[in-house]
């Protein structure tokens, strides 16, 4: 309920800080999921310059310059890490969901227009992410999953048995969340090439990544706009790109493909009314974080945070290898990391994760199959022994008692 009278500021900040005292402490590096952090000096940047910029909005940079400026070299910055080309052209987003449904709306618009598309569906292995199925809930295009392979990774062949006359998009994901393994994407922007529709490579965890273990020396299969056929990628600099929340980058092959995902009108009494994506009125800040953050960490930087994380990554991996209780779902090809109950009959994980949260861990949950799951970044460089006690702890524990838990979820609606 609204205070009768306004409170001073000092309630008001004490009264947020007493609300958010449960919430995991992701700053001290005990989240591995939601959130992302590069250390206290990005942290200062990334938010200084969010704050000096939340109040400009971005639905019009004709009345705030800088912001159009900002976003054409945080696409252009991004560019370099997908393998965009002179022929290339992007948008920022509010974030890889944003992207998602701009790949797809694209894909709708630019086949119906082309082909007169009226029912058109989607094609992409059962590990993409959920995004895929919002945007076709949202924009009417029927979603369909093909099982993967063994190996977690999409099953092209499959793909392209169930891609028909109404196909508009296949999609692909490097990496996929689940189990972090990079898809074939070259074979299923094969399928597009084929078949004249769009591919979208959801790099939104891997797009800076990737970019740099390439660079560090690991054998990293075709993922971006390299590859013929891929028509759009994006890439979520609010996750390793280690910026504020709400900023994402989705770049298309050309300016045509880019075209379709724009919204235009003038019909109504206010003007012409245009913009990019699914917001209207959004905030300079995500915009101006991601540029400062960009330039305050370099090319040097990004080398040295990626080389953190892939060998923190490595550390934990390493441990759940040699668990007796534990087993990897798949070897980590970036810096996500996957692992389940070596006998579930003995060992229920999600007891090991309850254990952990009483611990002041954050990891998240998966099924199918009962799984934990680790998004680690460079503030883990020197967390994983940590973790790993507490790990083992939790362990002992969920066995000793026979604990039972549930599976969480990844988003909730409250």
């Amino acid at each position: 309920m609204l205070p009768s009278s306004g409170w001073s500021a000092t309630h008001v900040f004490d009264s947020l800080e007493a609300m958010r005292a449960g919430d995991v402490r992701w700053r001290e590096g005990r989240a591995f999921s939601l959130a992302y952090n590069a250390g206290p000096d990005a942290l200062a940047v990334a938010e200084e310059a969010y704050r000096r910029f939340s109040g400009e909005n971005a639905l019009n940079t004709d009345a705030f310059p800088s912001l159009k400026r900002m976003q054409s070299e945080v696409v252009a910055m991004a560019g370099v890490w997908l393998g965009a080309t002179p022929q290339s052209a992007g948008f920022m987003t509010s974030g890889g969901t944003e992207s998602i449904l701009m790949a797809v709306k694209s894909a709708r618009d630019r086949l119906r227009a082309e082909r007169g598309i009226s029912n058109p569906n989607m094609v992409m292995p059962t590990s993409a992410h959920a995004a895929f199925a919002k945007a076709g809930a949202y924009f009417g295009v029927e979603v369909r999953r093909v099982a993967v392979l063994p190996d977690w990774r999409a099953d092209v062949a499959a793909m392209r048995d169930v891609v028909d006359q109404n196909t508009v998009l296949v999609a692909g994901s490097a990496p996929q969340y689940p189990q972090g393994v990079v898809d074939d994407i070259v074979g299923i922007a094969k399928i597009a090439i084929d078949t004249e529709i769009n591919c979208h490579v959801d790099a939104c965890m891997g797009g800076v990544t990737l970019a740099y273990l390439a660079r560090l020396g690991e054998d990293i299969a075709a993922w971006n706009l390299q590859v013929p056929g891929v028509s759009s990628i994006s890439v979520d600099l609010h996750k390793f790109g280690y910026t504020s929340k709400g900023a994402s980058v989705i770049i298309y092959a050309s300016k045509y493909l880019r075209s379709f995902q724009g919204f235009i009108t003038d019909d109504w009494l206010g003007g012409v009314y245009g913009s990019s994506g699914m917001l209207g009125t959004k905030s300079g800040g995500s915009m101006a974080s991601a540029w400062a953050v960009m330039h305050f960490f370099g090319d040097d930087g990004y080398l040295r945070l990626t080389r953190q994380a892939r060998e923190a990554t490595l550390q934990l991996a390493n441990f759940v290898r040699e668990s007796r209780d534990l087993v990897l779902r798949a070897e980590p090809e970036s810096t996500l990391l996957c692992f389940g109950a070596r006998d579930p009959s003995a060992l229920n994980v999600f007891a090991v994760a309850d254990e952990l949260a009483k611990r002041g861990w954050y990891v998240d949950r998966q099924t199918p199959p009962d799984s934990l799951h680790c998004t680690v970044n460079a503030i883990h460089h020197d967390k994983i022994d940590w973790f790993a006690r507490d790990l083992h702890e939790s362990i002992a524990t969920a066995l000793a008692q026979q604990s039972s838990a549930t599976v969480g979820t990844y988003g909730t609606i409250e």
